[in-house]
């Protein structure tokens, strides 16, 4: 009995609620047939009516525009949302456009409002003029850098500026990229005592490769050693590794990845020196990421930009790119610093002589090269001063320092 009396409820409870749908539907206006749609009128309030006339007037009108697709202007949009309001089938009333487009321009409308109103009441910029104009000087000079790295460079000048302030006033920087690894756990604890090295392959001009051989600390992100070559044999790669390593200065760990160049040699000469070879996995790049980078960066900021005719070439515009690098650039890994400053810091600071020169330069160009690596050792950083900058590579970057 109580099976029988659940079973008729439901089905009275489901008439009813079909009922009650087709019923609302039936009160809804019904605007494909004049007949239907003017008994349906004969329900409804007077007011609603005399709203929904002028709604319905003001589409027609829109119609009547001579284009093939009518534009609304600020004024219909307007109307449209002050007759929705008031209206209480406001969605049946439309005709040539959908109710989502209300709803949408609803919401415009309101981020508009607290855009507006939330909006600061004194636009007059809150840093000098001068440190602006500085912002924009840095940006055209220099069009490969990014905000954060115009950022680095003011702060080595003592000026203190966001980054998206900097954004703000050069809207065509582009964002910096986002890092693709992650070492900072490992370059906490280890990274005083590792050296990375690695090959980066160039094609010259006459469509032959060229290899530049790079070894790179990771505490400091110095270029510690580096060497050009067209035929990178084994003996050819341990010699690098002897000439990276004199007076007993070497790192506990240095890390390679799997490439035949290295071959036995190299592993023999690290091991007779006290060096424990490290190896990276097949295919992950991250394993030897501070190398990786430091590749990247030489060609996006120096070799993307350049022909290269031969060997003796190559080797001048890396030299001076390293220069560059290790005494006057700011690196975002070490928060803005640059890694000779890193290296004064800890006492461990290299002469300028150890940068080897290509085989067949005259000593006197060997000693003019020390000397312009010498001018650019990091200064200190004062608030006053005149500011200067020095082109490097015939101007596609700018070393900017404080004279007295």
């Amino acid at each position: 009995m109580s099976l029988f009396l659940s079973l008729w409820s439901t089905v009275a409870l489901f008439c009813f609620l079909r009922f009650d749908r087709v019923f609302r539907r039936a009160l809804r206006p019904y605007r494909t047939s004049l007949a239907v749609s003017s008994l349906q009128d004969l329900t409804r309030s007077k007011s609603g009516l005399i709203l929904e006339n002028p709604l319905l007037r003001h589409q027609l009108a829109i119609l009547q525009r001579r284009s093939k697709r009518p534009q609304l202007t600020s004024a219909d949009r307007f109307w449209f949302l002050f007759f929705a309001r008031r209206l209480k089938f406001w969605k049946d009333a439309f005709v040539i456009l959908q109710p989502e487009t209300l709803l949408r321009w609803h919401r415009e409308g309101f981020r508009l409002f607290w855009k507006r109103k939330s909006k600061a009441k004194n636009p007059e910029p809150k840093i000098p003029q001068a440190t602006v104009a500085l912002i924009r000087q840095m940006a055209q000079e220099n069009p490969l850098w990014g905000a954060e790295r115009l950022r680095g460079e003011l702060l080595k000048l003592g000026i203190k500026v966001a980054k998206r302030t900097i954004q703000r006033y050069r809207r065509w920087i582009k964002p910096p990229r986002e890092p693709n690894q992650n070492w900072s756990t490992f370059l906490h604890n280890h990274a005083s005592d590792i050296w990375a090295c690695d090959f980066l392959p160039i094609i010259d001009l006459t469509f032959r490769t060229l290899y530049v051989f790079f070894i790179i600390e990771l505490s400091s992100r110095r270029v510690v050693h580096f060497g050009v070559t067209r035929h990178p044999t084994q003996e050819w790669v341990a010699q690098q590794l002897r000439e990276a390593t004199p007076d007993g200065v070497q790192p506990k760990y240095i890390v390679r990845d799997n490439d035949s160049k290295f071959g036995t040699a190299f592993d023999c000469v690290a091991q007779n020196t006290g060096i424990e070879v490290l190896k990276t996995p097949f295919r992950v790049p991250r394993a030897n990421a501070v190398c990786e980078r430091l590749l990247g960066s030489v060609r996006r900021e120096c070799l993307d930009h350049m022909l290269i005719f031969n060997e003796r070439q190559l080797y001048r515009v890396v030299r001076e790119y390293v220069s560059y690098f290790n005494w006057a650039r700011p690196h975002q890994g070490l928060k803005q610093q640059i890694p000779e400053q890193i290296e004064n810091a800890n006492g461990k600071r290299p002469k300028p002589s150890k940068l080897i020169p290509f085989p067949g330069l005259k000593e006197k160009d060997s000693e003019r090269i020390g000397d312009t690596v010498a001018k650019k050792e990091a200064m200190p950083l004062e608030a006053t001063g005149k500011i200067l900058a020095y082109p490097v590579l015939n101007g596609l970057h700018h070393d900017y320092r404080r004279v007295a």
